[in-house]
């Protein structure tokens, strides 16, 4: 008498690994968090772009006796190119009336080849980040208007 032996698996076998294979990506996937990851990335672009306002606006003061460009004041503006871009936009609510200052052709190209904006929000035309000066002082403030993940972006300097 010959015992029929088939080769392979059973149902229940496959539906077990399958099921550890789902706990295991749903694990890896909650371990890498890639949208958590494009967050913390966006905010450390929006840092190093204020950065790099900052530092332009700062070398233009110090090439013009401690002047600031034009169009900066104690109330907070959007850095951006043309008003109607700036219209009905506000940053984080922190200015009355939706105004912009234009830093092109004061910082940029010289200081900076082009000014940087918002890598989810900004556009050329609005930068989605804010620039005021201090009313003691010649110090300014650069935020961001659109951080992740609540955090606030903005430089004293």
């Amino acid at each position: 008498m010959q015992l029929n032996k088939q080769k392979g698996f059973t149902l229940i076998e496959l539906l077990v690994v399958m099921a550890i294979l789902s706990i295991l990506f749903a694990l890896v996937l909650v371990a890498v968090n890639p949208v958590r990851q494009t967050q913390q990335a966006n905010n450390l672009k929006r840092r190093g772009d204020i950065n790099t306002i900052v530092n332009a606006v700062n070398q233009y003061a110090a090439d013009n006796e401690g002047q600031l460009p034009t169009g900066i004041t104690t109330s907070l503006k959007l850095i951006g190119t043309t008003l109607s871009a700036c219209d009905a936009t506000t940053c984080a609510g922190e200015f009355p009336q939706p105004a912009c200052v234009d830093l092109d052709g004061s910082v940029a190209p010289q200081y900076v080849a082009s000014i940087p904006y918002d890598p989810v929000t900004g556009n050329s035309s609005n930068t989605r980040y804010g620039i005021k000066k201090s009313g003691t002082n010649n110090r300014i403030t650069v935020k961001s208007c659109d951080p992740d993940l609540g955090e606030t972006i903005s430089v004293v300097q």
